[in-house]
């Protein structure tokens, strides 16, 4: 997607990964949140007839997010899968659609895990050729988002050489989680600002924020689990993020171990405003 085609969309601003166990308060709160994003895969069963896919698209704008596209699979997409998608996509008005770059299924066998590509050119060419198919399919902007990985499999390309590549060959955004930067940059021993900084970043759409509580297992440092507040190491990376490049749209994922009390999450939306703030301010002053 170049430049000009991700400044025609729109900038939605702060928002929060829907699940059914914030649904009272997001609905209590609905001023402080600014969109929404649904987990695709939860709704692919007669989308257009969902009434709670309908009470959210006339209350917040509402973005997709997948997670068995499973882009990186040498096959082409499942076009059963992916007409499904496209219809909770219609039946919410997405702005643009995300999956991960991983596959999730190869030769048949369902994988249910979000799995790491071999870096090669071969997986570039592949890979890039997927998106561009679905996003074609979608007739809205496809967004492909980075992963978690516990075992680095080899390659010729880096992980952030191996994005590059993807999106030079095909004309789909960029979905950046921050938080999978940072565990991914513990456990592997690289940083975090140097892996952002050899990005496109004029192609990242959304920006993902999460925390994890801590559970290293097994010589792993960090383990990926999108279950407690968004971390400050996250935070000092979203704002380096604005000052290099601005964002259309940040949310937190928040997956599991919810606050009582869902004035805890409005607090972390408005400090996620503040460090955006500081980042543009930043970027600004240059």
């Amino acid at each position: 997607m170049p430049h000009s085609a991700i400044s025609a969309l729109p900038d939605l601003g702060v928002g929060l990964g829907y699940r059914e166990e914030l649904h009272d308060g997001i609905l209590a709160h609905r001023t402080a949140i600014d969109w929404l994003e649904i987990v695709t895969d939860r709704y692919l069963v007669d989308p257009a007839n969902n009434e709670l896919l309908r009470s959210l698209r006339d209350s917040f704008v509402v973005v997709t997010h997948g997670l068995e596209m499973s882009i990186g699979s040498d096959a082409s997409v499942d076009p059963d899968y992916l007409d499904a998608v496209a219809a909770v996509a219609d039946a919410v008005d997405a702005p643009w659609v995300s999956d991960h770059l991983c596959f999730t299924r190869e030769n048949g066998v369902e994988l249910h895990n979000l799995t790491p590509v071999l870096r090669t050119e071969q997986k570039v060419r592949t890979i890039a050729a997927n998106a561009q198919r679905v996003q074609d399919r979608l007739g809205r902007p496809f967004l492909l988002e980075n992963i978690t990985y516990y075992l680095d499999l080899p390659g010729h390309l880096s992980e952030a050489e191996f994005i590059t590549a993807v999106l030079d060959r095909c004309d789909c955004g960029l979905l950046l989680d921050l938080n999978n930067v940072v565990v991914n940059a513990a456990n592997h021993g690289f940083d975090p600002y140097e892996f952002l900084d050899a990005l496109p970043l004029d192609r990242v759409v959304q920006v993902h924020l999460a925390g994890n509580l801590p559970q290293g297992i097994g010589g792993v440092e960090v383990i990926d689990g999108h279950d407690a507040p968004v971390g400050q190491d996250v935070f000092a990376l979203l704002e380096y993020l604005e000052s290099r490049q601005p964002v259309r749209a940040t949310m937190i994922e928040r997956d599991a171990h919810f606050p009582d009390d869902f004035i805890e999450l409005v607090d972390e939306l408005d400090r996620v405003r503040t460090t955006l703030v500081a980042g543009g301010s930043a970027r600004s002053g240059r």
